[in-house]
């Protein structure tokens, strides 16, 4: 795909579409709770889609018809043992949580995704499940896909996560749902928290302390209905392109403002960005505001600590953005990079320098050196199957004099479909 380059400016006003973590979550209570549930600004993007998929595997009536999704929940018990193989796809958060769900079944499944997917570490996932009492096998001892759990009468567990990850946590405390007593899950920082607020939505009991979060199982969930704000991953992209774009003023239309997912705010205001957000409101338990963000001025600023968990899936477009800093911008603490769709950290460095980016990997993060003009001379960049990589790199040709061209850039379409449309529609 030819990408737009050397752009004069970007205005206008858009709604990003719905929130991927919450749109998954969405869909999978759903099928778990008795009666309807009704999610409206649904995300139907490839992962989202995968949920879904997965879940009708499992006997739930589900009906898509755009961004509106009925789920007709199976209730406790209710849930079938699947025919046929469930794929997620290149949706890591599937997975996971599907994991956690699968093994208060009394029944067997076999998981597999696609080719980045057997990449990514499961083990983190496998391991507290099984000590829940779960089987689980797979390649690698379980810790890859494709891999086999036969659930069933689970085990309350009190678990000191390594990481801070929302899919660890969520798998876990989706887990605890079926148990008989309190499960915990204590984090080294706080990562969103998506699932405590739905399960709340849906009906159920979360208990936080600090940074421990518990569930008493066995626990009902009722059906409800769901509105899903718009994802702040997505609408990243566009707060980074209207700070460094020329003359440039972006309205983003109700973006969810969960403060467990709010450091790309954070970060645009330590480095200066001229940014305001406005009619801020509850949507059901999540809050939502708009946002809008102008040219602007910026600044190095270092990155780490319990910020990163705040802005894991931005670091793609925040390293854009530093590049367009005066002074050096430092991200640390981000080892968790490495396992994402890709190296986030190789691939970010490998694409940006093509464009001329003085940006270098560390062994948790990157540093970038700016203000630095980009130049793209008849370049190829490559999204590398990531969806993040691609939005960013579509970012980074708006301000790069010359000629770029995108390869696989349907990789977007796993949580932006209407990415470029959008894009487009500023120029």
């Amino acid at each position: 795909m030819q990408l737009p380059t050397n752009v004069s400016s970007l205005r206008g006003m858009i709604e990003v579409p719905g929130d991927k973590s919450i749109s998954h979550r969405a869909v999978m209570l759903g099928a778990l709770a008795s009666g309807r549930t009704v999610i409206d600004h649904f995300l139907p993007g490839a992962d989202c889609l995968s949920t879904i998929d997965c879940f009708r595997k499992l006997g739930v009536d589900i009906r898509q018809d755009g961004t509106t999704v009925v789920v007709e929940g199976a209730g406790p018990g209710g849930l079938r043992e699947p025919a046929a193989v469930l794929d997620v796809g290149n949706s890591g958060t599937t997975a996971r949580l599907l994991l956690g769900i699968l093994a208060g079944q009394p029944f067997h499944a076999c998981l597999v995704g696609d080719e980045s997917i057997a990449k990514r570490p499961m083990g983190r996932v496998t391991k507290p499940l099984r000590e829940m009492g779960a089987r689980i096998d797979g390649r690698e001892g379980g810790n890859y896909t494709p891999l086999s759990i036969r659930g069933g009468a689970l085990r309350p567990l009190c678990y000191t996560s390594p990481v801070a990850s929302a899919q660890v946590k969520s798998a876990i405390l989706l887990a605890g749902l079926f148990a008989d007593g309190v499960t915990s899950v204590a984090e080294p920082h706080r990562s969103r928290d998506h699932t405590e607020r739905m399960v709340r939505l849906f009906g159920g009991e979360v208990n936080v302390d600090g940074l421990t979060v518990s569930v008493a199982g066995p626990q009902r969930l009722r059906g409800t209905h769901i509105y899903v704000p718009g994802d702040i991953s997505s609408a990243a992209f566009f707060l980074v392109a209207g700070a460094i774009v020329p003359n440039s003023e972006i309205t983003l239309k109700n973006v969810g403002l969960n403060p467990t997912r709010t450091g790309i705010i954070d970060v645009l205001t330590q480095m200066g960005a001229d940014i305001a957000i406005d009619n801020v409101r509850n949507e059901e338990t999540e809050p939502v505001g708009d946002i809008t963000v102008r040219t602007s001025t910026l600044r190095a600023v270092e990155i780490g600590g319990d910020l990163i968990p705040r802005l894991i899936d931005e670091i793609p477009i925040i390293a854009l953005l530093a590049t367009q800093a005066e002074g050096t911008t430092v991200i640390k603490d981000a080892s968790e990079l490495k396992v994402k769709e890709t190296n986030r950290i190789h691939t970010v460095v490998t694409e940006l320098k093509k464009l001329g980016a003085d940006i270098e990997a560390t062994d948790d993060g990157m540093m970038i050196r700016g203000k630095t003009p980009l130049y793209a001379d008849g370049i190829v960049v490559d999204s590398h199957g990531d969806h993040r990589i691609g939005m960013m790199l579509a970012v980074a040709a708006c301000i790069a004099k010359g000629t770029v061209r995108l390869e696989r850039s349907e990789a977007v379409a796993v949580s932006y479909p209407a990415f470029f449309a959008d894009l487009r529609s500023l120029l």
